[in-house]
């Protein structure tokens, strides 16, 4: 198992230094990024919160986003990556917005994606967004990779900034 604090700690360093703060959406990651956000002392100071998006129902419920928001979009692209990071960033008055979606596995999901198909977005003073295809089955694993993605990507928008 991960360390939940391996890739989180550097980035808990730089947004209280400079007082940003951030909030999270994600699907197949499961909490596992905004765990590792978390379980960084202080993080009080830069979480404004997240939610684990895993159902339509959930994205209306808590990030606001209706079908038609999504229209021409699907899941488990960088375009709903982007909005996702966005309206959580925007809904929760942070500095930066992380999201996450993909398939987790074992098999892939309704879209066509492989198990192990990701892709995570920023939005923020810098933004980024990459897909991750890891060729693996394991759920677990993936998800790990899933998170580790997701921060990596934060730490470079976080340096560019």
């Amino acid at each position: 198992m991960t360390d939940l604090i391996e890739h989180s700690t550097a980035i808990a360093e730089i947004l209280k230094a400079r007082g940003d703060t951030v909030a999270v959406a994600e699907t197949s990651a499961g909490g596992l990024i905004s765990a590792q956000l978390l379980a960084v002392g202080g993080a009080s100071a830069y979480f404004m919160g997240g939610g684990v998006l895993y159902t339509g129902n959930a994205r209306e419920t808590l990030a606001g986003i209706t079908n038609a928001d999504m229209a021409n979009m699907r899941s488990s692209s960088e375009p709903f990556a982007e909005l996702l990071a966005d309206t959580l960033r925007r809904r929760l008055a942070s500095t930066w917005g992380l999201a996450e979606t993909g398939a987790a596995g074992p098999t892939g999901n309704r879209y066509g994606d492989d198990a192990g198909h990701t892709c995570v977005a920023v939005s923020g003073p810098v933004s980024g967004v990459v897909t991750l295809q890891t060729g693996n089955e394991d759920r677990g694993a993936n998800m790990w990779r899933f998170s580790a993605e997701a921060l990596k990507l934060f730490m470079r928008c976080l340096q560019e900034a």
